[in-house]
């Protein structure tokens, strides 16, 4: 992975003087340009920075409000999902769990190589103020005359490194769902480690992941909400990944970064009786209610960044960096 150049060398554009012929002669017509054998980077650095700086100020005023509807300009997907709950948790706490820290100052930007639509581009921002995880922001363009949003943000895994990845100023190239050449297809990565944090060391692919906090964090809050539940009922968690990855980026030693959303249902059932209380403010104003009479169900909006070796490596997969965030919760 490149980190960005402090300068910038300026592109100097030559204008071709055609020459007209004399008044009986056909005007030349000018020949298209050639095809590049292997498409451009399709954002500079200078437009990501511009991008950036849009949207920390937009973030900036829709968490000054906690307002979503300020947001809308240059946030989209689980990350406006994941951002609107945020504004709920902290209006119910009295601000004692604000929004996520998003840094938008860029160490690192990874940018595709293309000349199609969706685009998406990855920035691995500069750590927080407040020496959390840096991030990895995914930026999304849907048509060439969108804005980019912030399509989701992943908190990356201590001292998990990045892969190498081409400069900006070359762009990676992006891999379609079904890809070859890969440990396992982008798409079958997501399904693999939904079984991987389904069953844990039981699943077949157990072996192949390294292992990452988030389903370190995931296995530990299971447990925790299974003790708690005891014998008065059960507890019981599905992992479901969206139907294709976001995108999928090569790395400069044949592997790739795959993006994708996974969909977590976490669901308490009562069997002996009694009710639920629901202790946590934000939990009580997402359901309207102080207890559940037989169920409760909290829903996890993630967003995951894994790190696909190439086929035939001995290397495992690994998750560079993830967000696993409620974003509903249902009581019954």
């Amino acid at each position: 992975m490149t980190r960005r150049p402090h300068r910038r060398a300026a592109v100097l554009l030559g204008v071709a003087a055609v020459a007209l012929a004399a008044c009986a002669a056909p005007v030349p017509q000018p020949s298209p340009a050639p095809v590049p054998a292997v498409a451009p980077p399709a954002t500079t650095i200078a437009q990501s920075d511009n991008v950036l700086s849009d949207l920390g100020t937009v973030l900036a005023a829709g968490d000054t409000a906690l307002d979503p509807a300020l947001l809308t300009t240059r946030v989209a997907g689980p990350a406006l999902a994941i951002r609107s709950a945020e504004y709920v948790r902290a209006q119910a706490t009295a601000n004692a769990k604000p929004p996520t820290v998003i840094p938008t100052k860029p160490q690192a930007l990874i940018l595709p190589q293309t000349t199609a639509w969706p685009r998406t581009q990855l920035v691995v921002t500069e750590q927080p103020d407040d020496l959390q995880a840096p991030r990895i922001l995914v930026l999304l363009q849907n048509e060439p005359r969108d804005q980019y949003h912030l399509w989701g943000w992943g908190r990356m895994g201590p001292g998990i490194p990045m892969p190498p990845t081409a400069t900006p100023e070359t762009g990676s190239a992006v891999l379609a769902p079904d890809a070859t050449g890969l440990l396992a297809t982008p798409t079958d990565v997501l399904i693999q480690y939904c079984d991987v944090l389904t069953n844990g060391a039981a699943s077949p692919y157990a072996a192949t992941f390294a292992p990452d906090a988030l389903r370190t964090g995931i296995e530990a809050a299971r447990a925790s909400t299974v003790a708690g539940v005891g014998t008065a009922g059960t507890a019981t968690e599905t992992y479901t990944p969206e139907p294709a990855p976001l995108t999928t980026l090569a790395t400069v030693d044949g592997g790739a970064i795959v993006v994708g959303q996974l969909t977590t249902v976490s669901t308490v059932s009562l069997t002996a009786g009694g009710s639920i209380p629901i202790l946590d403010p934000f939990y009580a104003v997402l359901t309207g209610k102080q207890s559940a009479s037989s169920n409760l169900v909290r829903t996890f909006t993630d967003v995951v960044i894994i790190y696909v070796p190439p086929a035939g490596s001995t290397a495992l997969m690994q998750v560079l960096a993830a967000e696993h965030a409620v974003t509903a919760v249902t009581a019954d």
